[in-house]
């Protein structure tokens, strides 16, 4: 994992070397439904000079089943060393971005979110019992910078940070609490607690009809946030492919690599031998995730540069540290207007 993020940090290098490519036989553009990536990559694209776009996306994320490694297991086997374990979740998201180019090298980012998470739980006594959250998430700000741009190719950077506004310090009911509430677990908070930086490497291709892409980006944490722990690092590999069925209509395919590191620390409020959610040896993953999706663009009139984007993306490899709930599926739905 730390060669990776060394890899990331170089890329600030790269940034310094930026060039602008001022031939439109040459360069590759963004008015076709695939001149932006799937819906699920951010800052996949950049803007040209005055330039705004507002994106509005709706995340949902389910997961089910027990895993360890990658081995299932059941409940009863993890029910033999802890009091409670999750058998399902879901995440909703609905995400809020403003991007705005103030020229055609710099195109910069502001994104927040409002997260609902609910989680379905099993006592060792028999006993299901449920627990929900809801609340914004934090706040990344971020510039995107060009660093070459020819032969309908392109190459640019991001580099960014979050602001730690999204809530550390969810609770709710559960049968051992009552009536009161207690701590909700790591999984069902709304943020890391922490600044946090955000860096990638997006190249872009272009053909007459397909169109190719991929990103390499990373989410570093810095210290520990005032519940005495951090988050793990991630670190993805991003790759697609579209085709261009209209001058309004793509398809596009996607396989992305994700690195998610261990939790480092404890929250003092949080007991790890009586839940699995609590245990933060049961924190970080491997997976690879395909995705399948869509891109539309209203190509001209009063709408023209109006997109709406689908995807559903799903895991093809997952390898989770300790016992944690296996991804199952995510679709995104996303509506991106530029003017």
């Amino acid at each position: 994992m730390k060669k990776y993020l060394t890899a990331l940090l170089a890329m600030t290098t790269l940034l310094l070397c930026a060039q602008e490519n001022t031939n439109p036989q040459t360069q590759w553009t963004d008015e076709r439904p695939d001149g932006h990536g799937p819906i699920s990559v951010v800052g996949d694209h950049m803007h040209q000079k005055g330039e705004w776009m507002f994106n509005i996306e709706y995340v949902h994320s389910y997961m089910e089943g027990l895993q360890m490694g990658n081995q299932e297991i059941s409940p009863a086997k993890a029910l033999d060393k802890y009091m409670v374990v999750p058998e399902k979740m879901t995440m909703d998201m609905q995400m809020l971005a403003a991007m705005y180019a103030p020229s055609d090298k710099l195109t910069l980012m502001a994104m927040t979110m409002y997260m609902t998470m609910d989680m379905d739980l099993l006592m060792r006594n028999g006993n299901p019992f449920n627990v929900r959250s809801s609340g914004i998430g934090d706040t990344q700000l971020a510039g995107l910078l060009k660093i070459w741009d020819g032969n309908r190719q392109t190459l640019h950077g991001l580099l960014g940070f979050s602001l730690p506004t999204g809530s550390i310090q969810k609770k709710d009911v559960t049968p051992m609490s009552a009536p009161g509430e207690a701590k909700l677990p790591y999984g069902m908070q709304m943020g890391s607690g922490t600044y946090d930086g955000n860096l990638s490497l997006t190249y872009l291709g272009q053909g007459n009809l397909f169109s190719w892409g991929s990103q390499l980006s990373g989410i570093l944490r810095f210290g520990q946030n005032d519940r005495d722990y951090r988050l793990g690092n991630q670190l993805h590999l991003n790759n697609w492919l579209a085709y261009k069925t209209a001058d309004w209509l793509s398809f596009s395919g996607r396989l992305e690599w994700t690195a998610i590191g261990s939790i480092k620390g404890v929250d003092p409020n949080l007991n790890p031998i009586m839940s699995a959610t609590a245990d933060t040896d049961n924190s970080g993953e491997t997976l690879i995730n395909a995705g399948l999706g869509f891109n539309t663009r209203v190509p001209k009139g009063t709408l023209e540069d109006l997109r709406f984007a689908f995807e559903y993306a799903f895991p093809i490899y997952q390898n989770l540290y300790g016992v944690q709930l296996k991804n199952k599926r995510v679709f995104t739905l996303g509506l991106q207007y530029s003017f």
